[in-house]
């Protein structure tokens, strides 16, 4: 068990390594918080904190740092996470605001969280699994080539050019819209799905024209909706991990490998167990199953009528617990108000 002053002294610890980058030494900490005992007292408790391993001397004769395990007791030991300013609550606002459809408020989310953390940030897509297909649009762009445009009730929207074998007329275009919409509009995404697969699964029949160019169109609807059903994140604030590459015992490759597939970053977010504030954090090697022993990923949920999804920041072990947390769980505030204003808008 660690005593109140023993936790006092790990969070001293804690926000002078990430302030400096240094070990810290019982007279620094002496010189800079105002315990009221001696140097020797402050060496007394950082002894007992390493007997628990929550700090450890990365040299001989040298301050201390904190271990994965020591900031996660930090971590779960914060009284209070350390606000946002009134200008950085006014800039997430304002720019989450002037968002256009579901596409650009993430990409948005994503560039605002790193620009306030300096870290990697990252946002999930809402499940799309109560998502209706609102609307179709088809536009000829002359020759063998349409544009299908794809539309949720959530905000979701998706531009993609089919190519068809033939050449379609506008009055082609007008039967093409009205004959997919009817089949599709006011459907749940997983149901448009399955009557997309069978009807392409039936083929054109012989001889009409424009049932090749519909199998052409349907079997492009069908593949946008299928990625409309998968996990996927929006991430920005990459080139941030080359900057902190000293922050990191070892590579950043298995970082930069899991920024790029994503699959594992998805598994890590979907698993973290949030506190009674949203709040959730994995440290160091409590990532050790997902290749992620160096880094740390703090995340908070977002709601919208899409369902609940995550926001967070991939950083090293090595960072400002307080303040970056306060600032995901604050950006998923705004995300979350944004959708809801949007829903009863609509």
């Amino acid at each position: 068990m660690v005593s109140e002053r023993g936790l006092q002294v790990l969070r001293a610890i804690v926000q002078d390594y990430v302030d400096t980058r240094e070990p810290v030494g019982s007279k620094a900490i002496v010189e800079r918080h105002a315990f009221g005992v001696s140097a020797a007292t402050i060496r007394n408790d950082m002894a007992l904190l390493e007997d628990e391993e929550l700090i450890v001397a990365p040299h001989t004769s040298s301050g201390r740092v904190p271990t994965d395990k020591g900031y996660r007791v930090f971590v779960d030991h914060l009284a209070e996470l350390r606000p946002l300013s009134g200008a950085q609550r006014s800039a997430i606002t304002s720019f989450l605001d002037e968002a256009g459809d579901l596409d650009d408020l993430l990409a948005r989310t994503v560039r605002a969280l790193t620009q306030l953390t300096g870290q990697v940030a990252i946002v999930q897509y809402p499940s799309f699994a109560r998502a209706n297909l609102s609307h179709v649009e088809l536009v000829a762009l002359g020759g063998p080539r349409v544009l299908v445009i794809l539309v949720t009730d959530t905000g979701r929207v998706s531009q993609r050019i089919a190519l068809v074998p033939i050449e379609p007329t506008e009055a082609d275009i007008v039967q093409l819209r009205a004959r997919v919409g009817a089949v599709l509009v006011g459907r749940s995404v997983a149901d448009c799905v399955q009557r997309v697969a069978a009807t392409v699964a039936e083929g054109p029949r012989a001889g009409v024209s424009l049932d090749v160019v519909a199998d052409a169109v349907l079997r492009v609807v069908g593949e946008e909706l299928e990625e409309f059903r998968q996990d996927r994140l929006v991430m920005a604030g990459t080139a941030t991990l080359a900057k902190r590459e000293s922050d990191f015992r070892g590579s950043i490759y298995p970082l930069l490998e899991a920024i790029e597939e994503q699959v594992t970053l998805l598994r890590l977010m979907s698993e973290m167990v949030a506190d009674e504030q949203g709040l959730s954090a994995s440290i160091g090697r409590e990532n050790e199953p997902f290749g992620l022993v160096e880094a740390s990923v703090l995340a908070s949920r977002y709601d919208g009528s899409a369902g609940g999804a995550r926001v967070g920041l991939l950083g090293p072990t090595r960072m400002d617990y307080s303040s970056n947390l306060a600032a995901v769980r604050a950006v998923a505030h705004y995300l979350t108000r944004v959708l809801e204003d949007d829903d009863s808008a609509r």
